[in-house]
């Protein structure tokens, strides 16, 4: 089976955090973190087609009861805008990744931005998406 490289997302309403990961090697990556200012759609498939990235994983946040929330709805919105580049778009549970990820930095013992968190995030998202589907 030929290894796919994947891009994972962590869409917030200020900061996307961006990881990549590819299947043959299964380690997700942190990768940078795109500012939501009207050019994010661009800036976020630039990445996945300098990557070649065939795969688009996306954080899907829930409330403690598993529903959905008005955060839920704007990443529905936001991934609706990525349909056009024709590219498989999964989603994948994010419930308490940004908790994990700052847990993550805080363990470095090195000074971290609110953006490190939020590539964390998408690197735990898309480990998970990893070894769910390809372990």
């Amino acid at each position: 089976m030929s290894s796919s490289a994947l891009v994972g997302l962590d869409v917030g309403e200020k900061r996307i955090g961006v990881s990549v990961a590819d299947t043959g090697i299964r380690i997700a990556v942190p990768f940078s973190t795109v500012e939501v200012d009207g050019n994010e759609v661009q800036a976020i498939a630039e990445i996945v087609l300098k990557e070649r990235a065939d795969t688009i994983v996306v954080g899907y946040p829930r409330n403690q009861q598993g529903e959905a929330t008005s955060q839920t709805e704007f990443v529905e919105e936001f991934t609706k805008k990525l349909e056009y580049l024709d590219r498989k778009i999964v989603f994948q549970d994010e419930s308490l990744t940004s908790v994990m990820a700052e847990q993550r930095l805080k363990s470095y013992g090195r000074p971290y931005a609110k953006g490190d968190i939020d590539a964390q995030a998408a690197t735990i998202i898309l480990q998970d998406y990893l070894e769910l589907n390809h372990g």
